[in-house]
């Protein structure tokens, strides 16, 4: 595992991660504030989670702000973007964390509107806040990223395959986003233990997440992969723009 963030190293800089009032975006927008940047938390529909959280952020000296948005309406993108702007004059770091698609009661194709359609619209309207030398990370999953080689679980596949549709589009972004000196890195890792989705899926298929532990020999827990996913942030990008989190013996690679 890697070391957190060092206090101070991102002094002056300005983040926003979606889908940030719990989970894996909770820890990394705190990962962001504890080592000085400016922070936004955004969310849905969770938002006595965001304000608890921006509360306990600015009380350890953080500057933060919340700002609700359903990513999959693009005129509530904007205006989240709109407020960014007008507190913060721009980002540094985006971290395309929120997604989803196995919630009930949603349509045949939210997976796909999430995943794919609302990563690629965020960032479309993310371009003129972010300058030179800024960096944009999308958190997927190793089930995802490798599904064109190795299947998942029957549970995920819906929502697999439209992650890695998420992160296709969004490399097909990767001349523009060169060409505006703005950076893009992948994180992709295994199943994380306490998640919502690792919930959900143990719900629908006892076992699954345990057996997938004993394939991997360990999962990374929310806290130690939002590190990781921070440092991503920072660290000079891979050639092929992804970071491998944990294990990935079990996948082939396309």
């Amino acid at each position: 595992m890697s070391q957190p963030l060092v206090q101070g190293s991102l002094n002056g800089k300005r983040a926003l991660v979606t889908g940030s009032s719990r989970g894996i975006g909770a820890e990394t927008v705190s990962y962001f504030a504890e080592a000085g940047a400016k922070v936004v938390i955004n969310y849905r529909n969770k938002e006595a989670r965001a304000l608890k959280l921006a509360a306990q952020l600015a009380e350890k000296g953080a500057t933060v702000i919340t700002a609700g948005a359903d990513l999959t309406d693009p005129a509530s993108v904007a205006g989240m973007f709109e407020q960014i702007n007008a507190a913060y004059g721009g980002l540094d770091i985006l971290v395309l964390n929120a997604s989803g698609g196995m919630e009930s009661g949603m349509a045949a194709d939210y997976a796909m509107v999430l995943n794919r359609d609302a990563q690629v619209n965020v960032l479309t309207q993310a371009l003129p806040l972010l300058g030179q030398g800024s960096r944009v990370v999308f958190v997927t999953s190793h089930q995802a990223h490798f599904i064109r080689t190795t299947e998942t679980m029957a549970e995920y596949d819906v929502v697999a395959r439209s992650k890695r549709a998420g992160e296709d589009a969004l490399r097909e972004m990767l001349p523009e986003l060169e060409a505006r000196g703005i950076e893009f890195v992948v994180v992709s890792g295994d199943m994380i233990e306490g998640t919502i989705t690792a919930t959900l899926l143990e719900r629908m298929n006892p076992g699954a997440i345990s057996s997938r532990k004993e394939s991997a020999g360990r999962l990374y827990n929310v806290s130690e992969f939002a590190a990781e996913v921070a440092l991503a942030a920072v660290e000079p990008v891979p050639a092929d723009n992804t970071r491998y989190v944990g294990d990935t013996s079990s996948f082939v690679a396309e």
